[in-house]
């Protein structure tokens, strides 16, 4: 592995770190000014809308600007950001609105970071699909282990010794990693295309996607799978407890458990990428899944759920490693802001699907309903998954890729796609 990315790696473990005291801290600040369900929902829901609203916009921004700037300029911003709400706390005039502005505005930012950082990470590896592989891996194990595990602790001690605390904390956590950010080796810009406006390139990365059946399955994955694990998180807590018998601090547990299989699955990925082909271990994964929250579902104990939730989190960790490493090294250099965007909108799309859905079908029928359903989602997707990214199309799609990197695009990120390598 390059030198730089050993700097990559340890800024974005201490801004997940940060993220993580943050994600626990928001919320928890909320509580403080308001017991309105509606008011602390519009503060949690607030950091998702610049995803819906601005994914593939800010993807074609990231194609046009220098990556590693805009990885250092979206980080300092947010360090900035977080001193506003610390010194309304301080001086006693926090709000829920400011915090929802705020939820915002760091959402904003972390569209540009992770969008730039994910563009910018096969450039520095020369788009080597092993070395992406043991990136991305190390890259998931450490914000596993920072937002899932350290930081909401962190975050609610934090909170404890005063309102301000957590904030303060992030944002330097925030301005440690633009520093090191800084850092990075520079990377060669993408060729300028042809001078289009914003709106028609955003158009052309989407519909580049959509085209590839390989791309067309590794957006599909975590759409139709956030609308199964939202459906399940919609009713879990509930579940939990009527059903399992589970408190408070067990269910605190039982998170846990699925994030400690996260983990492992983040660490044998690129294994089972090697062993299986990274199409067959995608296919894999998803019927893990599938099986794991049918287990779930059927649980008579918490000892069961538990397992199957530790089960169901190796397959998704493995799949956030395999998945995001193969698109990395088959999309063109010029494209990659805006074909990540692209995938990640669509995933946070369909988080509100499964939430409602999960909602309604808990109330309609019964609380384990909504688990079989989302059972069935992930089943289905297995037969998709072996369809659309089968060995035999990953393997084509890298072959094409392989040969002179990313050359010079044509006149145009559309007749670039009537040139792009057939491997439908």
């Amino acid at each position: 592995m390059p030198a730089g990315f050993g700097r990559l790696w340890t800024a974005q473990t201490i801004s997940s770190l940060g993220d993580g005291v943050t994600h626990a801290a928001l919320p928890l600040l909320a509580l403080t000014l308001t017991r309105d369900p509606m008011a602390l929902a519009v503060v949690t829901a607030a950091g998702t809308l610049p995803w819906l609203l601005f994914g593939v916009l800010g993807g074609a921004l990231v194609d046009r600007w220098d990556r590693r700037r805009t990885m250092c300029f979206a980080d300092a911003a947010r360090a900035v950001l977080l001193g506003i709400p610390a010194a309304a706390a301080v001086l006693d005039v926090l709000s829920v609105p400011l915090l929802a502005a705020v939820a915002f505005l760091l959402g904003l930012g972390g569209l540009f970071f992770d969008t730039a950082a994910t563009a910018y990470l096969p450039d520095l590896l020369d788009r080597d699909p092993a070395l992406l592989e043991r990136a991305n891996s190390r890259l998931r194990s450490a914000q596993t282990a920072m937002s899932g595990f350290a930081g909401p602790p962190a975050g609610s001690a934090l909170l404890a010794l005063g309102r301000a605390v957590p904030l303060f904390a992030d944002a330097v956590s925030f301005l440690i990693s633009a520093l090191l950010v800084r850092t990075l080796p520079a990377v060669p810009r993408p060729v300028p295309e042809v001078r289009e406006s914003l709106l028609r390139q955003a158009r052309a990365g989407a519909a580049y996607v959509f085209r590839d059946r390989v791309l067309l399955g590794l957006a599909l994955r975590p759409a139709v799978g956030n609308v199964a694990f939202l459906a399940v998180e919609t009713v879990l807590a509930l579940f939990a407890h009527e059903r399992l018998g589970i408190d408070t601090y067990g269910f605190g547990l039982l998170l846990t458990a699925e994030a400690t299989g996260g983990l492992l699955g983040a660490g044998i990925a690129s294994g089972l990428g090697r062993r299986l082909g990274t199409g067959t271990a995608l296919t894999c994964t998803a019927a893990i899944e599938g099986l794991a929250i049918l287990g779930l579902a059927a649980a008579p104990n918490p000892y069961v759920a538990g397992s199957a939730l530790a089960v169901c989190g190796a397959g998704m960790g493995a799949t956030m490693v395999l998945a995001p490493s193969l698109r990395q090294a088959i999309v063109p250099a010029r494209l990659m802001g805006r074909v990540a965007s692209t995938s990640r909108m669509l995933a946070m799309c369909a988080a509100p699907i499964g939430a409602f859905l999960g909602g309604w079908l808990a109330t309609a029928y019964d609380i384990r309903t909504p688990l079989y359903a989302a059972a069935v989602l992930l089943l289905a997707m297995t037969a998709v998954t072996a369809s659309l990214t089968s060995n035999r199309r990953v393997e084509a799609a890298l072959r094409a890729a392989a040969p002179a990197g990313d050359p010079a695009p044509p006149a145009s990120v559309n007749s670039a796609q009537e040139n792009a390598p057939d491997v439908r």
